[in-house]
């Protein structure tokens, strides 16, 4: 294969994974219009269509499909033994991607990495916050962060956290003319802050336990969100009842902004875990940040 061969079916891959000309000339350093030449180029060169333009959007077509998966592989062990390459420097470099949930990365990662990362200005670390499930393959992610019971069999998983729970809170002024729930039951009377699932699109069944008795209440209320600090913020305000994480609500648990209640129906969570493929070779900026968040 000739040189140019390559370089335009790398560009090719970038068109395909961005599904736009704009975008992937904005992440090779070229432009549109440069791009579009190229690739029409190599589809005169090869005599197939690779893709489908529209007005909206760019898809592989069946050729191009084919060509990428015979590519991406390809791509993805060469990129590898490059990274592998950097462990000939005398200080780890280069970029760590990380996809994980704001919580994830408020109260584990983050606090972890950013001394760490002080003593290795060559590494570059990318945290996704996102509180949705991504395919770190797909996406091209180093590694990702979620709790141990949502990691999936075949991938490397690293303890980096402590068991946590959610407790249920709201503020003084929501109780002030109701009674506070002593059964999650009860909670179905109340105003509950929802909490949307980006994974599956559907909102949270808040999950209680006690003495091995296990209840699921699906609430309801006037707000949901995604995320954990809106919900909190939500809370304090009056606007109802919230499930959150109990390590982000301490500073207004301790100054009576909020006030807990089920406390006894609240179970442990198991902490998060880091994650990435077994296959991965791990270049030296990912020890790096591996060791740093290790337990």
């Amino acid at each position: 294969m000739k040189r140019e061969d390559l370089n335009d079916m790398l560009w090719f891959l970038a068109v395909a994974e961005e599904r736009s000309f704009t975008k992937a000339a904005a992440r090779l350093g070229t432009s549109q219009s440069t791009i579009s030449h190229t690739i029409k180029k190599l589809e005169a060169r090869m005599g197939l269509r690779l893709l489908t333009r529209t007005t909206r959007s760019v898809s592989p077509t069946e050729a191009g499909e084919r060509l990428i998966r015979s590519l991406a592989p390809r791509i993805e062990e060469l990129e590898t033994e490059i990274d592998a390459l950097m462990e000939f420097r005398d200080k780890p470099s280069g970029s760590v991607r990380i996809t994980l949930s704001d919580h994830a990365l408020e109260s584990v990662v983050w606090p972890k990495l950013r001394s760490v990362l002080r003593d290795y200005p060559d590494i570059k670390v990318e945290l996704n916050s996102d509180n949705g499930f991504r395919n770190i393959v797909e996406e091209k992610f180093d590694a990702g962060v979620r709790l141990g019971e949502s990691v999936d069999k075949d991938m490397i998983a690293v303890r980096i956290g402590p068991d946590w729970r959610l407790i249920v809170v709201a503020s003084p002024e929501y109780f002030a003319g109701r009674p506070a729930p002593e059964m999650p039951q009860q909670l179905v009377a109340h105003d509950c802050i929802n909490h949307r699932q980006s994974r599956l699109g559907g909102l949270y069944s808040w999950e209680f336990e006690k003495g091995g008795r296990e209840l699921r209440v699906r609430v309801e209320g006037q707000l949901t969100f995604n995320t954990s600090y809106a919900m909190i913020d939500a809370a304090v305000k009056g606007y109802g009842i919230a499930y959150v994480p109990e390590n982000l609500v301490q500073r207004q648990l301790a100054s009576g902004e909020l006030v807990q209640v089920l406390d006894d129906w609240t179970p442990l969570f198991p902490g998060y875990y880091l994650y990435y493929p077994s296959r991965r070779q791990n270049s030296p900026a990912f020890k790096v940040v591996v060791e740093a968040l290790r337990v």
